[in-house]
């Protein structure tokens, strides 16, 4: 039997080459290049609306996503509990991005100096003092935006909400 899952937009899951391109063409066109990160690993209604504050910023959405290796490092033993594949799949699938990609490292300085987007979004788990690349961000000409609702919601108190419901 085949396979009936719907086909999520591959298509939108990038590597650095392709988003290079595909940034300079939109730069070309004057569309405002936005660019947001996390690690993604339980989506919950915070990241949904991080990720539409992202979007309200500008033209195309950029969203990279911690390697399972970097979200270990940053959130300890057992996590990720998606692998990266299956979380890029499930943030290409919102209508609000544009595209994905995968990335290894604590921070994105890296391919925000590569990439070069307008606006760099980050959640109001940050001040534009406080994000880790704003620096970075500002070598090039870019702005930081803090977006999304007040940090109430985190993928690490949804996973012990679930174990404390699951114990007798």
């Amino acid at each position: 039997m085949r396979d009936q899952r719907p086909q999520i937009p591959q298509s939108k899951i990038k590597g650095i080459a392709e988003l290079r391109a595909l940034v300079a063409e939109a730069k070309r066109s004057g569309r405002t290049v936005v660019f947001a990160n996390g690690c993604f690993d339980v989506i919950h209604v915070g990241h949904t609306r991080y990720l539409q504050g992202a979007r309200a910023q500008g033209d195309v959405l950029i969203v990279a996503i911690n390697s399972d290796e970097s979200v270990r490092s940053l959130k300890g033993v057992g996590r990720p509990l998606q692998s990266a594949d299956e979380r890029a799949e499930i943030i290409a699938s919102f209508d609000c991005v544009d595209y994905v990609l995968v990335f290894a490292g604590p921070t994105v300085d890296r391919i925000l100096r590569d990439l070069e987007p307008d606006v760099h979004a980050k959640g109001t788990d940050y001040t534009s003092e406080t994000v880790p690349e704003r620096e970075t961000v500002r070598s090039y000409g870019g702005r930081v935006a803090i977006v999304g609702d007040a940090k109430g919601h985190s993928s690490r108190d949804m996973i012990a909400r679930i174990l404390d419901r699951s114990r007798p």
